[in-house]
């Protein structure tokens, strides 16, 4: 049976650069792994391809001549054969993606830091924009004051008998060979002679942590902050992970935020748009006027320069956009109905058409469809 082409095999294109056959060859490897598929011979002979593959891709030497001559310059035994497991290093192409499926990986020694805690910070627009102090309460997993985060009634420690101080167990996972942190001694190398009686020997306690956060100005939503340490604390005296406080900006009454820019709708009646008016509007930093000319019709967008935001990343801070929206008039009085039916009996013939444009312009607009469709 012919072996099928090596890039074909792996899914890259013939110039694809190194890290490129191994991300495929990770992807492969982890698919098709025999651990992940027994007793699957198709999952097995697929493995067994693209590894080959890989071995003769990711050797210069070897991939120049494959280049050249195809699967005939391997004929002699001078590559590496289908059922070969030698010359890539494995532990080098996988790091911790098979640690994380099986549990193992080459880690560092040592016990692992504490976890990285999450935590939502709820804030109004004004206090984003200005900046705040915040004091939070996180549930978290805290040192053990007793012990010290030690984990140990009396500082006694003793060599781990199952990894023999050092932290690390070897152990074979079919074709691969990894290590992990020692279940006996998580990963220290010692075991602990008299466990603490607060924590249990674990060196951390659960407990509510109060801290006082300082929310820079011009902050937005998914915006984090992180302090370094004080996340959980790590198991018996390992170094404490981080604490992310992430942003959320409550929707507000009036101001709509876009990056550094402001928007909101200011609401005028059709006499101040008809006639031209002058309007207060609110700004997060007090009022402001805008000048309304004469016949504005609803939609018109203002701008107020440097009336919007300055985030934490921008230089400057960003407009205000308001956007003016007539209003119908309700709860009329008799004389104010009088007044306007007087109004509208102006608007006959030519009239018409002179004052309201858009309006005539759409009428216009629906007579010739409707002659479209009927003709």
């Amino acid at each position: 049976m012919s072996k099928r082409d090596y890039y074909e095999v792996l899914g890259v294109a013939r110039n694809a650069s190194d890290e490129e056959l191994k991300k495929a060859y990770r992807r492969l490897a982890m698919k098709h792994h025999p651990d992940r598929n027994p007793d699957d011979a198709n999952a097995e002979a697929a493995f067994k391809e693209a590894k080959e593959a890989y071995e003769i891709l990711s050797d210069a030497q070897k991939r120049r001549a494959y280049d050249a001559h195809g699967h005939a310059a391997f004929e002699h035994g001078t590559g590496a054969g289908a059922g070969g497991y030698g010359g890539a290093d494995i532990n080098d192409i996988f790091g911790d993606i098979f640690g994380n499926i099986f549990g193992g990986g080459g880690g560092s020694r040592g016990p692992r830091r504490g976890a990285d805690i999450g935590y939502i910070v709820e804030l109004d627009l004004e206090d984003a924009v200005a900046g705040v102090d915040k004091r939070i309460e996180v549930p978290t997993m805290a040192a053990c004051k007793p012990c010290n985060g030690s984990g140990s009634e009396d500082g006694k420690l003793e060599t781990c008998g199952t990894c023999q101080g050092r932290g690390q167990v070897r152990f074979q996972r079919g074709i691969f060979s990894m290590q992990q942190p020692c279940p006996q001694c998580g990963g220290r190398g010692q075991k602990l002679t008299n466990p603490c009686k607060a924590c249990r020997g674990a060196g951390r306690i659960e407990e509510e942590k109060v801290l006082s956060v300082k929310i820079p100005a011009g902050v937005d939503n998914g915006d984090r902050i992180r302090l370094s340490g004080e996340g959980e604390a790590g198991p018996a005296g390992a170094p404490a992970g981080d604490l992310y406080v992430e942003i959320r900006v409550r929707e507000h009454d009036i101001f709509q935020r876009e990056g550094d820019d402001l928007h909101c709708e200011v609401p005028i009646r059709f006499s101040q748009a008809a006639l031209g008016d002058t309007v207060r509007v609110p700004t997060l930093g007090g009022e402001a006027e805008i000048r309304i000319p004469q016949e504005t019709q609803t939609g018109k967008v203002f701008r107020l320069r440097e009336k919007g935001v300055k985030s934490v990343r921008s230089r400057g801070p960003g407009d205000l956009y308001c956007r003016v929206v007539v209003e119908t008039p309700v709860n009329l009085t008799a004389k104010q109905r009088e007044l306007l039916k007087e109004f509208e009996d102006t608007f006959t013939g030519e009239n018409a058409r002179r004052h309201s444009p858009r309006s005539s312009t759409f009428i216009d607009g629906v007579k010739s469809f409707w002659e479209r469709m009927t003709s």
